[in-house]
Formats: structure tokens, sequence, C-alpha cells
């Protein structure tokens, strides 16, 4: 537990792989940036993904229909100074720890062939994702025009371990495969419907359970209901 009115430093926790991202803690990363002060601010976006269907009855335009809700980003500002004004620790350049931030953050690491995975730690907040974008703003120079001070802003995207999780613990996925007992009164459209929020699908579901008709359907029978890119049906 932390001490009492002690200064948390937000830390970036690099990891090579998804897996130790996810249960790994400061020991167990790759490398650890601390910030040299924690951020003012930071900012969350979430977006939310929509097709246009074909135009109702009555309306001037086409209707939106949602499709997924895309994993949550976060952007962070991280200060680099080298005046020694913040830490106490004047330098000759701020080129040094500006590479190795580049390094950890966006390097292609050739053991794994991708960029690491990150979880940001700071108090009780904890984030697992991926750098999509960083950008570098300098502030302040030397007369010979060195650099004394930098503002780096970094996106990271929730990682799709975490979506898949979510999904999984969401029971009416349509993107999981979902085995259901007919109960009586049921209808393969009213069950495609219930699953995949559309009837269209309920030819192709009853090819995959090999049934040769779908208007009576027999109580206690178990039927599978694929993956909404496996009905073969576009959405």
């Amino acid at each position: 537990m932390a001490e009492l009115g002690k200064l948390e430093k937000m830390l970036i926790l690099a990891f090579a792989d998804s897996k130790k991202a996810e249960s790994g803690g400061k020991s167990d990363a790759d490398d650890v940036i601390e910030a040299l002060i924690n951020p003012e601010s930071y900012t969350v976006d979430y977006k939310i993904k929509f097709s246009e269907s074909g135009q109702g009855q009555g309306t001037s335009g086409k209707q939106l229909k949602y499709e997924y809700t895309e994993p949550e980003e976060i952007s962070f500002e991280f200060l680099f100074d080298n005046t020694g004004i913040i830490d106490g620790k004047p330098r000759d350049s701020i080129a040094d720890d500006i590479k190795r931030f580049k390094q950890v953050l966006i390097e292609y690491k050739g053991d794994s062939h991708e960029p690491r995975h990150f979880k940001l730690l700071w108090g009780t907040s904890i984030f697992k994702g991926r750098v999509t974008e960083l950008s570098i703003t300098y502030k302040m120079f030397k007369p010979d025009g060195t650099p004394l001070r930098a503002v780096v802003k970094v996106k990271f995207k929730s990682s799709i371990e975490e979506q898949k999780r979510a999904a999984k613990e969401n029971k009416s996925s349509p993107d999981l495969t979902h085995l259901r007992k007919v109960k009586a009164g049921d209808t393969l459209p009213l069950l495609c419907n219930q699953i995949y929020g559309d009837p269209k699908y309920y030819l192709n579901v009853a090819k995959v359970n090999g049934l040769r008709g779908f208007r009576s359907l027999q109580p206690g029978t178990d039927l599978i209901f694929p993956p909404l890119d496996k009905t073969g049906v576009k959405p």
C-alpha cells in the first residue's frame, strides 16, 4: 500500500506479448518508463461503428445500423525536460530520453515480430493496450537549436484480448458460437433474431444444422448458431 501523501508516478510497463501484459507486474516487464511528472489530464475516446442500411419507408435518409463498439482509446502527454528545473538533474540534451521512449513504445521487436504490449499504472488505475500514435512537440531550444524540452503525446488502444474477454462474458454476443435447445413455440427466424439481431440468417443456420424443414422445430432439439462471419450471410 502506498504511503499516505506519497506522490505516485505514472508507469508504462512494456511486455513482449499479450499474456505477460495481462498478468505481469513491474518485475515481469521487459522495460519500464516512469513519467517525469504526471500528466495534467488524459482523454478517453469511445467510438461506435455503424453501417448504413436501406432507406426506411417514409424517411428521407438511410438508417444507421449498429455493428460494433471499437476498443476504447486513451491519450496522454508526457513531458521531457533537461533543464533540471523539475528533477534537479540538468542534462546536455533530451535526445537520449526521447530515443529510449520511442524505442520502448514503437520499435518493432524482431523476436515477436511486432511492437510491444503495454500496461499503464497510475495509482489504482490500470489500462492495458497497444500504442497507435506518438507525436513529439519540441518546446524550448538552446541558441544552437538543441531542444531543451518536449511534450510527447501518446495514444493507446485497448488490447484485442480485452475485447475478446468482454465478448466471452457477453453471452448474447453474435461473434460467438451458441448452442440452443428448442422450446415449444420457437421458430428459426425468431431464434436468429434473438441471437444475431436479425432473422435473415435462418436459412444458413438451417443448413449448418442439417435441417430439411425449419418452420416446425422439434422441442428439445439442440441447434448450433455459428458466429456471424461463418453464417455465409453478409451482416
